[in-house]
């Protein structure tokens, strides 16, 4: 590259590197699609959207309505096998159930993938999938999202600065109050769906649970079905006893009357408590994107968590903490440095089949009623 190129030529081969962006092909058009992965792919330097696979036709006009009429569209992910040369990245962002046939397909034609969480319905699916990605020589990551939440980032900068001591206790709530099922997939009681609160919000607590205080030595778990209608879990406990002694209290739920605080977290110095959720998953759904907004990911400072001891915070106990932004945009830029051989891979499918297996172990102890030794 000369040093008159303009910006955007530069930006056209992929943000000034001198390498053209990498083409991801994203399989799926659904909430994940379109709401989480199309706009963090298409906001992220070094990366292009470059074909979108859905069957509906309806999908495949929004899609092309977002991201310009030059965007492909095909209707089954063979299409992008075919032409796995033309593609540096795929993106499985479609239900549960397809996410190992493809990622595994995507692998044998060659090419790296991203796959939403869960990666797989077991850890022994998840470690195979593992084992061919190395095999290949190819990356395989797991969008987990939620590491990049702004109270999350916000908990670990509190633990690696010390301000809490040695942490005893984790709660971590993912509530709503949705009375009503939607139906769908997601709600299934077939077990090939891989439906249900505890594979869906339980994969986010989980994995953040196990990125802060390590592997999980028991797991106890109570899961119901709550709602009138409902066929999968919609309210789901989780315990954790690590392996360092922290316990980790994990709730998810969609019948929630009243929300208890996302993260509350106590030590032998403070606690910290946070309320409310990472604002990026209603903006995006809104239709604002991080490219076009700034700041990305920053909320009300009435929203901010507190650090004290000894009085509840909602007694005006202990101090605000400010919460940092939320990011999920890193995680996309992190993919573009894999790829690229400048970074690691910031989730890795050994690390969602940890994961699964704590997910194995308490759907195991919410059927028998027993805690579960890993």
């Amino acid at each position: 590259m000369t040093a008159n190129v303009t910006e955007t030529e530069a930006e056209a081969t992929g943000g000034g590197t001198g390498a053209p962006p990498l083409r991801v092909g994203l399989v799926g058009y659904g909430l994940a699609g379109s709401v989480f992965h199309a706009p963090l792919i298409a906001a992220t330097e070094g990366l292009a959207l470059d074909t979108v696979v859905t069957s509906n036709p309806e999908r495949q006009a929004q899609a092309r309505a977002e991201f310009g009429a030059g965007l492909r569209c095909a209707a089954s992910a063979d299409e992008l096998w075919a032409r796995a040369d033309e593609l540096d990245l795929v993106v499985v962002a479609s239900p549960n159930k397809t996410h190992v046939p493809l990622a595994t397909a995507a692998l044998k034609a060659g090419l790296p993938v991203v796959v939403d969480k869960p990666l797989a319905g077991t850890a022994a699916e998840a470690r195979d999938l593992a084992a061919l990605a190395d095999e290949r020589g190819l990356l395989l990551s797991v969008f987990q999202n939620r590491r990049w939440d702004n109270d999350f980032r916000t908990l670990r900068q509190l633990l690696a600065d010390g301000e809490l001591g040695d942490v005893w206790r984790f709660e971590s709530r993912f509530e709503r109050w949705r009375p009503q099922p939607k139906g769908g997939w997601r709600e299934s009681g077939d077990p090939q769906e891989i439906g249900g609160l505890l594979y869906d919000l339980g994969s986010h607590v989980v994995d953040q649970a196990l990125v802060l205080f390590g592997p999980a030595a028991r797991v106890y778990a109570e899961s119901d079905v709550r709602r009138p209608g409902a066929q999968a879990d919609d309210d789901t406990f989780i315990a954790i006893t690590h392996t360092n002694g922290v316990r980790s209290h994990l709730y998810v739920s969609a019948t929630t009357a009243q929300l208890g605080p996302r993260f509350r977290v106590l030590g032998s110095k403070a606690g910290y408590v946070k309320y409310g959720l990472d604002p990026q998953e209603a903006a995006l759904r809104e239709g604002r994107r991080p490219a076009t907004q700034d700041p990305w990911g920053v909320e009300a400072e009435t929203m901010w968590g507190r650090i004290g001891s000894g009085e509840s915070p909602l007694t005006g106990g202990g101090r605000p903490v400010r919460t940092l932004p939320g990011d999920y945009p890193a995680y996309y830029a992190a993919i573009a440095d894999a790829l690229r051989g400048t970074g690691e891979n910031p989730v890795t499918a050994l690390q969602a089949a940890a994961a699964l297996d704590v997910l194995e172990a308490a759907r195991r102890s919410a059927r028998d009623g027993v805690t579960v030794t890993l």
